[in-house]
């Protein structure tokens, strides 16, 4: 039987702690973890699945938003109606990223922040990130546009950050930016 995961709202104070890298090999419970966490995001995703379980919608998850102050998270990315990519990142670093900032056009919102957020989070139309792994293979991602959104925002989680913190308070709508909005 399936049982959500209980994740930490933004009032807790781990969410803001300093992470701690993840020492490989995974333990089997650890793997168990990351597993569960791609498919709570995939039935999240799925709207009979998401009202069966009174499940927020969400494409990503932090192991800080869990209340494990280590670095990793997933993604699970819908690419095409009912089709899915899953993205395990362990210890991963942004390596390199595209001038033009993006942001999502109706903000963002998150999984721990149980509240409407006004404002815009500015993001890198594109990114590349580093990382491991669940095996500890090392791996090279690179994401645009929405994914490039979730993988910054999730990465965020690992140091300590919110989205909300990026918005900028005297142009929450980014009204006097250059920034494309997706």
């Amino acid at each position: 039987m399936f049982k959500a995961l209980n994740i930490l709202d933004e009032s807790d104070k781990r969410l803001r702690d300093k992470n701690s890298d993840v020492k490989f090999p995974l333990s089997d419970k650890k793997k168990k973890l990351i597993k569960k966490m791609l498919d709570e995001l995939r039935y999240s995703q799925i709207p009979e699945l998401s009202e069966k379980y009174n499940l927020r919608p969400g494409m990503g998850l932090a192991a800080p938003q869990l209340g494990i102050n280590e670095n990793f998270f997933v993604i699970v990315y819908e690419y095409e109606e009912g089709k899915f990519q899953d993205y395990v990142m362990i210890n991963p670093k942004i390596v390199s990223y595209s001038e033009k900032m993006i942001c999502a056009s109706g903000g963002e919102g998150c999984l721990s922040v149980n509240r409407e957020v006004e404002g815009l989070t500015p993001r890198y139309a594109r990114i590349s990130i580093e990382g491991y792994d669940i095996d500890g293979n090392k791996i090279k991602i690179r994401a645009r546009n929405e994914l490039s959104i979730a993988f910054q925002h999730e990465y965020d989680h690992l140091q300590g950050i919110l989205f909300f913190d990026k918005i900028d308070k005297n142009d929450l709508y980014q009204t006097k930016s250059n920034i494309e909005k997706i």
